[in-house]
C-alpha cells in the first residue's frame, strides 16, 4: 500500500509524493458537468473538504498529468483557466478589522500570482476587481474552503461572530454581481448558515449537502475501504489473530455510519488513516478537537441527551443553524456528532428524519466527555466507574450498583448541579450505563406513558423510575402504569426499581426494588 497521507490536504503533494489517494474524480466530473454554476456543501471537520477543493483547483488549472491514473484523466477538456482559491482557515479573524485586512492581503496575493495589481479601496471591491481582471484569460473558477471559520471560531463571543458574519456576507455578495465572469463556484464549510445570514442574494446557489446524488462525494464508502485497504485489513487481522471479516466488521462499527441521505454511509477519512497507521482502535477524529462549546450548549439548554440515539425531526432542523437561534441538535448534526440514519416518507410533502450517533468512536467519546462535564470527574475515572457499574448489574448486585451511583452524584460540584430536576439524575445514569456497554433505554414509550430508564442485561431487565421525594411514589407509578407489561414475555427476570431523589442532600435518598412475576 502507498504512504498514508495523514494530515496532507494538497492534491499535488499526494500525487507527486506517492501517497494513497482515494479516487473521487468520478464525483468531481459529476459536480462540474451537472450544470450548477454556484455550489455549496457542508461537512464536519477532517472529512476531506480541503483535499477535494485542492483537487478541483488542479483540475481547473489544467494540470492533466497529476490525474494520469485517475478516472477523469480522459473524460474532460484540460484547458487551463484562472482559479481563485480562498482558504479561510488560513486567514486571521480575531476581530472585524483583522478579518478585513486579511481578506485584502489574500486577494492581493492571488492577484500578484497572476501578475495583476489591484487598486480598489475596500476588501469587497478588491475581490470583484480580481475576478474581472482574471476573467480576461478565461472565465474564473472560485473555490472557497472553510467559508464559515471566522464565524464558528467565535461562537463563544457572539459579538465578534456577528461582526465577522457581516463582513463575510458583504464579501460573498461580490459573487452575485460577477456572474458573467465566473465559470464555476464551489463553497465548503462545517456549518450551513441560512442564505439570508451569509449568502444574501445568491439565490442560484445549489446546496448539495443533503443531495442523494452527492451523498458520497466526501468520506469513503465501504467499497473504497475494501478496494484500497483490503491487504492492510488482511495483514492487521493476522497480527491481531482474528479473521479479516471480523476485523472489517469492527472497523465499520467504529468508523463508518456518517450519512446525509439515510441510505449511503461513509467512513471518516481521518479516523481510517490513523487507524491503519497505528494499527489499533481509538478515538482519532474525536480527540482532534474537544467539543467544549457543544457540551456547554447541551448543559445550558438542559437538552435530554438520552434522546440523541434515535432523534426524530423534520427538515427544519437542517435550516436552523444561525447565531440568533442556536439549536443544539442542529449544531450536533452540522459538526458530525449526529448524522442521518434513515428518512421516512410521511407524505408527498413531508419527511421524518431520524438522527443518531454515526458510530462507536463518536458515541463513546462524546458520552464520556458529557459525563465528565456533568459529574466533574476526569475521563479515566469515568471509564473505571462505568466498568464497575456493569459488573454490579450483571451480578444483580443492586445495593452495590446504587452505592456507585450515589458516590458519583455526591461528587458532583455544587456549581454544576441542576436542582429539582429528575432528568439530571437519569441523564447521569444513562451516560454511565451506556459507556459501560449496557443496553439502556431512556424515556421508553409504553401504551401507558413514558418510563425513565430500562436496562437490559443477559439475564435481567431493570425498570427504573425517578421521583423527587420518596421511592414509594416512583414504585407506585411503575405499578399503576404497568410499565413492565411489555417485557413479561422476555423470559428474563424483571425488577422494578423506584428511586427517591433527596433535594436537600442532592443525591438519591432511597430506592425500592421489587421482582415482577414472569408470565408462564
Amino acid at each position: 500500500m502507498k504512504n498514508l497521507p495523514i494530515g496532507i490536504q494538497t492534491f499535488r503533494k499526494i500525487m507527486e509524493g506517492n501517497y494513497l489517494y482515494i479516487d473521487k474524480t468520478r464525483e468531481v466530473f459529476k459536480l462540474i458537468s451537472g450544470g450548477g454554476q454556484f455550489n455549496f456543501i457542508s461537512r464536519p471537520r477532517r472529512f476531506g473538504k480541503s483535499l477535494f477543493i485542492s483537487t478541483l483547483k488542479e483540475l481547473f488549472l489544467g494540470n492533466k498529468e497529476l490525474f494520469k491514473d485517475l478516472w477523469i484523466y480522459d473524460k474532460i477538456d484540460w484547458a487551463a483557466q484562472p482559479v481563485i482559491h480562498l482558504d479561510f482557515s488560513s486567514l486571521d479573524h480575531e476581530n472585524a478589522q483583522v478579518l478585513k485586512n486579511s481578506l485584502v492581503e489574500t486577494v492581493d496575493a492571488i492577484g500578484a500570482g497572476y501578475g495583476v495589481q489591484l487598486t480598489a479601496s475596500s476588501y469587497k471591491n478588491r475581490f470583484g476587481e480580481l475576478i474581472r481582471k482574471l476573467s480576461k484569460n478565461g472565465k474564473v473558477a472560485v473555490l472557497i474552503d472553510e467559508y464559515d471559520k471566522p464565524i464558528i471560531d467565535h461562537l463563544d463571543n457572539l459579538k465578534i461572530a456577528k461582526e465577522n458574519r457581516k463582513i463575510l456576507r458583504t464579501f460573498y455578495e461580490t459573487l452575485k454581481g460577477a456572474d458573467q465572469y465566473l465559470n464555476f463556484v464551489f463553497i465548503t464549510g462545517v456549518s450551513k448558515f441560512s442564505r439570508v445570514s451569509v449568502f444574501s442574494g445568491l439565490n442560484n446557489l445549489r446546496d448539495i449537502t443533503l443531495s442523494g446524488e452527492f451523498s458520497t462525494i466526501l468520506g469513503w464508502t465501504e467499497d473504497d475501504l475494501m478496494h484500497y485497504f483490503s491487504d492492510a485489513i488482511k495483514d492487521l487481522a493476522k497480527k491481531k489473530n482474528v479473521t479479516k471479516d471480523f476485523l472489517a466488521q469492527n472497523i465499520k462499527k467504529w468508523y463508518n455510519g456518517y450519512s446525509w441521505n439515510g441510505v449511503d454511509f461513509v467512513y471518516n477519512p481521518h479516523s481510517i488513516l490513523n487507524f491503519f497507521k497505528e494499527g489499533q482502535f481509538d478515538n482519532y477524529w474525536f480527540t482532534s478537537a474537544t467539543p467544549t462549546f457543544l457540551i456547554e450548549q447541551i448543559r445550558n439548554h438542559q437538552t435530554p441527551v438520552e434522546n440523541f440515539d434515535n432523534y426524530e425531526t423534520d427538515n427544519s432542523i437542517f435550516e436552523s443553524y444561525d447565531l440568533e437561534r442556536m439549536n443544539v441538535v442542529s449544531l450536533l448534526f452540522q459538526t458530525g456528532y449526529l448524522t442521518i440514519k434513515r428518512i421516512e416518507e410521511i407524505s408527498l410533502t413531508s419527511r421524518a428524519y431520524y438522527l443518531s450517533y454515526p458510530n462507536t468512536e463518536v458515541k463513546e467519546s462524546f458520552l464520556k466527555h458529557l459525563l465528565a462535564e456533568f459529574s466533574g470527574k476526569y475521563s479515566d475515572e469515568i471509564g473505571m466507574l462505568a466498568k464497575d457499574l456493569h459488573k454490579r448489574l450483571k451480578a444483580a448486585d443492586i445495593d452495590g450498583f446504587f452505592g456507585i451511583l450515589k458516590s458519583l452524584i455526591a461528587s458532583i460540584p455544587y456549581n454544576i448541579f441542576v436542582e429539582n430536576r429528575e432528568g439530571y439524575y437519569s441523564t447521569i445514569i444513562y451516560l454511565a450505563l451506556t459507556l459501560a456497554g449496557i443496553d439502556t433505554g431512556a424515556e421508553v414509550q409504553t401504551n401507558q406513558g413514558r418510563l425513565d430508564t430500562v436496562i437490559e442485561t443477559e439475564a435481567h431487565i431493570y425498570i427504573m423510575e425517578f421521583k423527587i421525594g420518596k421511592a414509594s411514589e416512583a414504585i407506585r407509578q411503575i405499578k399503576n402504569k404497568k410499565y413492565y407489561e411489555r417485557y413479561l414475555t422476555s423470559g428474563k427476570d424483571i425488577k422494578i426499581i423506584g428511586i427517591g431523589l433527596d433535594v436537600k442532600q442532592r443525591n438519591i435518598g432511597d430506592y425500592i426494588t421489587e421482582t415482577v412475576e414472569k408470565t408462564k
